[in-house]
């Protein structure tokens, strides 16, 4: 494959990570906006993530097995239709007031993004020399981190109105008067969504038509690289609990902003977009530092200074916590894409098997936001970080163990 092959190609499998991060960061913004629109708690509200992320566990393995047998370009096709499909099913949830109904498009959501990133990561991986692929899907992953924070600022500005009616507001409106409330909430989300739907079926066009040249894994031998998979089984373990961690962090952003520094939705909201530039810009300062530091030894500095941050969260108050976790979502930026490429290396023939894998962990991103919900709901919204700081540590540990095979 030539270099202006090569180019183009990452060039277009890029874009896709610009279009799955708006869907992964409306769901803080929907999180509080159905818990309001639907009168949900904070356990079932967290259940946004929950059919979200179920779909990554649930579609994995089938699509990695579809794209082994028919290549990346029929896997990403399929999930952009998917994808599409999920955001148009918006519009009669909204219409209908059924939280059942919004989380089943969430979940044909997920199941497109399902596809999409288990043929992008390992794709972006193969498409060069393989020393620095950490590196190269570290600056891929960053235009998901663009897309992450206009998703926040599209969200607070299209989807939440910033009207917050107190029980003794409620009490004193009359029935009719709720209703049209509730539901003028709920139908926030209809153009929104119908307008990423738009925009997705125009990327599923444009790779039709375009060429995408396959990615072939050496077969290594009959005999599978017992190290690599080793370190796979460790990777999946650690990528479970690092989504856990990114999906809960940012989930609760908003709600932890309004109880522990009393910063309203939409403000709140804007802050987030800044946390998740932050985060983008995160990615792609870490590129440059994987010239002087290994990626594993990178990968530890970022979850010890979480650890830290979560623990001045946790412990402080009002804008202090705030400002902790901002600085989360810059120092756990580079953590998906390297412990994605750290997990593959040496997979060869098993590359999309431990893609799959790896896109299965995602998971954790179900597992962590209710157990947050439900220590929010019986402890209150701060001590629920008390679960992402024990998902970083175990990404503190997977870097050191990967850092020790590789000494």
């Amino acid at each position: 494959m030539g270099s202006t092959s090569q180019r183009t190609a990452i060039a277009l499998v890029t874009s896709l990570f610009f279009l799955w991060a708006l869907a992964h960061n409306l769901n803080p913004i929907l999180i509080p906006h159905l818990r309001k629109a639907l009168q949900l708690n904070d356990m079932r509200s967290a259940l946004v993530d929950s059919a979200f992320f179920i779909a990554y566990f649930v579609m994995a393995l089938p699509a990695g097995a579809l794209m082994k047998r028919y290549g990346y370009r029929t896997g990403i096709v399929g999930g952009l239709l998917l994808f599409a499909t999920g955001t148009f099913l918006f519009w009669p949830a909204a219409t209908m007031r059924s939280y059942p109904f919004f989380l089943s498009a969430l979940f044909i959501i997920a199941s497109g993004l399902t596809f999409l990133e288990t043929a992008a990561n390992p794709y972006i991986s193969a498409l060069g020399d393989p020393a620095t692929a950490p590196r190269r899907l570290n600056f891929a992953q960053a235009f998901n981190g663009l897309g992450a924070a206009l998703a926040a600022w599209f969200g607070g500005r299209f989807i939440l109105s910033g009207k917050e009616l107190r029980d003794e507001d409620l009490k004193a409106m009359a029935p009719d008067a709720i209703d049209a409330y509730f539901t003028n909430e709920a139908l926030a989300v209809r153009i929104p969504y119908l307008f990423i739907g738009l925009v997705v079926l125009v990327a599923a066009v444009l790779f039709l038509r375009a060429h995408l040249p396959e990615i072939t894994e050496e077969s290594n031998g009959q005999q599978r690289n017992a190290k690599a998979w080793q370190r796979l089984k460790l990777g999946v373990v650690a990528q479970f609990c690092y989504v856990g961690a990114q999906v809960g962090v940012a989930s609760f952003f908003i709600r932890f902003s309004g109880q522990v520094a009393g910063i309203g939705e939409q403000d709140a909201a804007y802050l987030l977009s800044i946390g998740l530039l932050l985060f983008m810009a995160g990615r792609f300062i870490g590129t440059a530092l994987m010239k002087w530091l290994t990626a594993a030894r990178l990968l530890a500095l970022c979850a010890v200074a979480n650890l830290v941050l979560i623990a001045v969260a946790v412990t402080a108050g009002g804008y202090i916590s705030v400002g902790a976790l901002l600085g989360v979502e810059l120092f756990m930026s580079i953590m998906f894409p390297t412990i994605f490429s750290l997990s593959i290396a040496g997979l060869g023939r098993d590359t999309k098997l431990g893609s799959s894998l790896l896109v299965m962990s995602i998971v954790g991103g179900a597992v962590v936001p209710p157990i947050m919900g439900a220590i929010s709901d019986s402890n209150g919204i701060q001590f629920a970080y008390i679960a992402p700081m024990a998902c970083f540590m175990v990404v503190l540990l997977f870097a050191r163990k990967v850092e020790h095979q590789r000494a």
